[in-house]
């Protein structure tokens, strides 16, 4: 973990303070953080895997043999 700091408006502290015990949690920077990593999430889903989607179309498209496309993306899968 590390330490970040962050200007929020005072209404959004609030209404994380509100929806934190309804949820379950023990405080509101446990919900900010969940609400960080959820859309963090999403737009890694959202632009990452389709840039990946994108280069394996592109080579493909260029003869690329399809077995070796699965083999480099396993592998740079693995090292992430």
């Amino acid at each position: 973990m590390t330490t970040v700091t962050l200007r929020v408006p005072v209404d959004v502290v609030e209404s994380l303070k509100a929806i934190a015990p309804l949820k379950g949690l023990q405080g509101y920077q446990t919900l900010l953080k969940a609400y960080v990593s959820e859309g963090l999430r999403r737009d890694e889903a959202r632009y990452l895997d389709d840039g990946v989607r994108r280069l394996v179309e592109a080579l493909k498209a260029r003869g690329v043999a399809p077995e070796l496309i699965e083999r480099a993306v396993a592998d740079a899968n693995e090292e992430n």
